[in-house]
């Protein structure tokens, strides 16, 4: 070989190595250069992953600030399923030294299973099946919502692929305690009823949005994570309702509903000087941590949503619009049939007896249909609905819970003489028992009309109202003639049928029962009864308003079915709240001539 042929050889392999190298250099500078925004998008792309945080929904307290709604976390288990197979655990004995152990993928299954509360075979097939439909899967859910300590257990494990999504979970800390008030949300954390419904403004978050990588591990890449809206957590809704006081109320009416028999029942507790509920309580109750126990029929509040006619409960709406109308007191006399016949209207009393030389005060001991209709004629229609009107029937509270109703009213203007005078003593119009309530706040509270509240208001995270309920006072009647109806009220105890089931020692109860008849559904009253008891303590300065409502009771078929419990609740609310002992006697107003 001689020299020339070598140099053109070497000169050759220079000139391919420099083209080789070139190429290499151009295909880098376009990798690198010219695509490199987007080759590193694509990258990026592949190992990204969305995800949304959860801000915490809103707690729903008591007045106490007790819990009756809250949010806890829980926690979503994944896997990656092309990532799941036998491994190596690496544990360490007592002595510090590490141990190693083969763990095969059934096992790791089967660990997992017990803690989920599921099978080894149901683990195995999810990611059976994950695999078949996709072999390169990166993703599948093997169990939801797990508690810390399952979750904490499952951490402990090591097991490869598999990993956790922290989620909130709506918990009732109480359970049926204030169950039908505060409702429930669905599944998917959306609010459904009660108060979680109509005050979800108040309490929803808002979600954010995040972006992190993961390698090929499956594990996140620390720093990568990328915030592009930040979750907000809701606000507290804050009720007026007593925690204690509810329990109490719940199993006080539960117990006496089923003593008499009686499908459902329902009790209230108001504050006479505020328009503050603080018990409601609805018989059967719901607990929201399990709604599906409960019939659809008893998932809301009745004292809310459920109109009756209330019966003779509503006698001292009538009396009071006489006494403030200046056209009746407590010693106006009327002779009281048993039957009463009139422009083709029929009505009687509950009981058989002579006529009746009876006061209106009464008329309301012996609560007599006839008497208070008399009396009643005294009123023209038009004024009268004014009255009942102005009491707040025939429009929801201001609490406007979830399905709230109006009531029912007839048109005065178009009514028949029948319902004319059943109206006078309740019969022929329908209220809710937050309506009664309400009306026997008025008579406690001077003939002032306090807007009901349920809730006092909702409370951002530093402490500050973000709302609270509006609405003002209302004078309705006189002071006089709310007085001189709370002191008729007083001889239902002290003169009238229940003895001394009404009867709470040291205090001045005045109360006023109510026994009204259920229609049948086809317009014609049937069998059954709705039996009540409504009433105010101390009558000499009226602090709280108890309410009770049995409905269809089956072994007392009268308002001595609501007595003892209304007794009962009254009582205990005087004590609770250290009510001092009535300082001055019944005025002991005459009830016959």
């Amino acid at each position: 070989m001689t020299a020339k042929s070598s140099r053109r050889r070497i000169a050759f392999a220079l000139l391919v190595i420099v083209a080789v190298l070139g190429v290499f250099v151009a295909k880098l500078i376009d990798i690198q250069v010219v695509q490199a925004a987007e080759i590193n998008a694509e990258a990026v792309d592949k190992r990204s992953i969305p995800n949304t945080t959860f801000g915490v929904r809103g707690n729903i307290v008591d007045s106490d600030g007790v819990p009756l709604a809250n949010s806890v976390l829980r926690y979503d288990v994944t896997a990656s399923p092309k990532d799941i197979g036998d491994f190596t655990r690496t544990s360490e004995k007592e002595d510090g030294s590490l141990v190693e152990t083969e763990v095969t993928w059934p096992k790791a299954a089967a660990e997992i299973a017990k803690q989920t509360g599921q099978t080894a075979a149901q683990v195995r097939s999810i990611i059976a099946k994950a695999l078949k439909e996709d072999p390169e899967s990166n993703f599948a859910y093997i169990a939801r919502g797990v508690d810390t300590d399952a979750y904490q257990a499952l951490v402990d494990l090591h097991i490869p692929g598999i990993y956790f999504q922290a989620v909130q979970s709506r918990t009732y800390p109480n359970g049926q305690v204030a169950g039908n008030l505060v409702g429930f949300v669905g599944a998917s954390g959306e609010a459904q009823a009660g108060l979680e419904f109509t005050e979800n403004d108040c309490l929803k978050a808002s979600n954010g949005f995040e972006t992190f990588e993961r390698g090929a591990d499956g594990v996140r890449i620390p720093g990568s994570t990328v915030t592009t809206k930040k979750a907000t957590d809701g606000n507290e809704l804050v009720l007026t309702i007593d925690r204690d006081l509810q329990w109490f109320v719940q199993q006080a009416v539960a117990e006496q509903a089923q003593a008499v028999g009686a499908p459902w029942g329902l009790a209230t507790v108001m504050e006479a000087k505020t328009g503050k509920l603080l018990a409601v309580a609805d018989y059967p109750s719901v607990d929201p941590n399990n709604v599906n126990l409960t019939d659809p029929e008893y998932r809301g509040s009745r004292v809310f949503n459920s109109p009756y006619e209330p019966g003779s409960t509503f006698k001292s709406v009538t009396a009071a619009a006489l006494v403030d109308a200046g056209l009746a007191d407590g010693g106006t006399r009327v002779l009281a049939p048993y039957r009463f016949i009139k422009n083709g209207a029929n009505l009687r009393d509950s009981f058989g007896h002579e006529d009746l030389p009876l006061t209106l005060a009464g008329v309301l001991a012996e609560s007599s249909n006839t008497g208070i209709s008399i009396l009643g004629e005294r009123l023209d229609d038009e004024k009268r609905f004014d009255y009942i009107r102005a009491f707040g029937v025939g429009q929801p509270t201001e609490v406007d819970f979830a399905g709230e109703e109006a009531g029912i009213l007839p048109d005065p203007a178009s009514m028949d003489v029948q319902t004319k005078y059943a109206t006078t003593f309740g019969q022929g119009l329908a209220t809710t028992a937050a309506q009664i309530t309400s009306i026997y706040q008025t008579l406690g509270n001077g003939g002032v009309r306090m807007p009901v509240r349920l809730v006092e208001g909702c409370r951002a995270p530093d402490g500050t109202w973000v709302s609270q309920p509006s609405g003002e006072p209302r004078q309705v009647i006189s002071k006089h003639a709310a007085d001189e109806t709370v002191h008729m009220m007083e001889t239902v105890v002290t003169d009238g049928h229940f003895g001394d089931t009404l009867k709470i020692p040291g205090y001045r109860v005045a109360a006023k029962s109510g026994t009204a008849q259920v229609s049948d559904g086809s317009g014609a009253y049937g069998s059954n009864y709705l039996v009540s008891m409504a009433g105010v303590a101390p009558a000499d300065d009226p602090q709280y308003v108890v309410t009770i409502s049995l409905a269809n009771p089956a072994t007392m078929k009268s308002s001595a079915a609501a007595a003892p419990v209304f007794q009962k609740i009254m009582s205990q609310v005087l004590k609770t709240y250290r009510v001092p002992p009535s300082s001055v006697p019944s005025p002991n107003l005459p009830t016959t001539y």
